[in-house]
């Protein structure tokens, strides 16, 4: 299957699993599932959201992650700063870099809204340089979209 037809699968089931569900914990949980299936040559994804005017760790796939990210700090705390979507093909090459895991080397983060305010970030992490392109981001933004219609 290709990259696209991944991603495009990814979308489906996160449409049908927020159909059927209305528990934010449930579906962020399926959701970070869906992702870890269908995309390939990925090593953390998973969710961070917004508690007391900082990251706190959420639902995920993966190793062990860092619990709290200060808004600024690393790529999820710059998504959060910026407002905007975050893409890093070398996560070493950042001064600021957050390493829960040495073995990721680059990075996309897409900020999620509810009500206008940062609800939290959806954060995937590659062992591979420049693993994520335009595809993804755009893909993942979509998926984002899906789900800040159900929060």
């Amino acid at each position: 299957m290709s990259r696209e037809k991944k991603l495009k699968s990814a979308l489906l089931f996160t449409k049908a699993q927020l159909k059927n569900e209305t528990d934010t914990l449930a579906n962020l949980s399926n959701i970070s599932a869906v992702i870890n299936m269908y995309m390939d040559d990925i090593n953390w994804v998973g969710f961070y959201l917004m508690k007391e005017g900082e990251l706190v760790l959420g639902p995920f796939q993966g190793k062990p992650a860092c619990n709290r990210i200060e808004i600024g700090a690393g790529v999820c705390g710059t998504c959060v700063k910026e407002g905007k979507s975050q893409m890093v093909d070398d996560v070493l090459s950042l001064d600021n870099h957050i390493a829960c895991d040495s073995a990721s080397r680059s990075e996309l983060v897409v900020p999620i809204y509810r009500s206008g305010e940062i609800f939290g970030v959806l954060d995937i992490d590659s062992p591979s340089l420049a693993r994520f392109t335009e595809l993804e981001k755009t893909y993942m933004e979509e998926l984002v979209g899906i789900l800040e219609e159900s929060l």
